[in-house]
């Protein structure tokens, strides 16, 4: 069988990704309903030292993001059957290439959003354990997609619901 007729068969297992405040949760919600596949916020699956650390105003260290990535691309990768909507920065290449390393079929939508953009939503965001004395070091930490990585780059400007109908039909 032709692999491409195979892939088109298969459920889809996309990452949404950017830094804090670019939607990757609000997109991925509506993109997994709109899919009709289980949706999963990554931000659930840090260990808590993680969400502790990062809560007192700490930005992840390398060592502490791959056992989260390594969930993610394990979430990923048990979900062929069912399809899946992850939100995970996925903030650098490295970070990519280790979800791609547990599953390679993972396809990257990299929400692009201006500084002004992610500045507003992180103060409008009450109650996140990510501060927005943080995005300082996301954006510094930030390796968009490049043209050879599985994925697309989204204007993060439109609401959801238009990113995900967009995201749908691609």
């Amino acid at each position: 069988m032709n692999s491409d007729v195979e892939d088109e068969e298969r459920m889809p297992l996309l990452v949404i990704m950017g830094v804090s405040g670019s939607g990757k949760s609000t997109v991925g919600l509506v993109l997994s309903t709109e899919l009709g596949v289980p949706f999963v916020d990554a931000d659930d699956l840090h260990p808590l030292a993680n969400v502790e650390k990062m809560a007192a105003g700490f930005p992840l260290t390398d060592d502490d993001r791959w056992p989260w990535l390594r969930l993610v691309g394990e979430a990923l990768a048990g979900a062929e059957d069912t399809g899946l909507v992850v939100a995970c920065s996925a903030l650098k290449r490295a970070y990519r290439d280790a979800i791609l390393a547990a599953e390679p079929r993972a396809r990257f939508v990299f929400l692009d959003a201006t500084r002004e953009q992610l500045e507003a939503r992180v103060a409008n965001r009450p109650g996140h354990f990510m501060p927005a004395s943080l995005l300082d070091s996301q954006l510094a930490t930030l390796e968009p997609l490049e043209l050879d990585e599985p994925g697309i780059t989204v204007a993060a400007d439109l609401r959801a619901v238009d990113i995900a109908k967009q995201l749908a039909t691609v």
